[in-house]
């Protein structure tokens, strides 16, 4: 630990033992982990519809993630650079299809299936 870590610490703990954290509002009740702090109010109820279909926020950014890489590859002129761009794009793809096969949800890429099922037979 550097030195304002240490300092900030030691601080916390005496205001926590001098009862400071005592006055806010919420002390002692449990903590609202809404995953909607964040989320702007336009997009609420869109996140919600997709937190109860069973996408988790994470699932949400690697499909994100990946239709900024597709976009990336239309426009790349590059040829190295559009390699790297579609093996990014696939390592995407397995994540995302691993996050989605292991909620028991399938996946209906059978051209993706034979490249995962090569991936793996490399791997293992």
């Amino acid at each position: 630990m550097d030195f304002a870590m240490i300092l900030s610490e030691q601080r916390i703990k005496k205001a926590y033992e001098d009862g400071e954290f005592k006055e806010l509002s919420g002390f002692g009740k449990p903590m609202n982990l809404d995953d909607e702090l964040g989320v702007p109010q336009e997009l609420k109820m869109a996140h919600r519809i997709l937190k109860n279909a069973g996408f988790s926020p994470e699932e949400m950014n690697v499909k994100k993630e990946m239709m900024q890489i597709e976009d990336l590859i239309r426009v790349c002129e590059d040829g190295l650079e559009k390699e790297e761009l579609r093996r990014s794009l696939n390592e995407k793809m397995v994540r995302y299809n691993s996050m989605l096969s292991k909620k028991g949800i399938k996946t209906n890429s059978a051209l993706f299936k034979n490249y995962e099922q090569k991936i793996e037979s490399k791997l293992l």
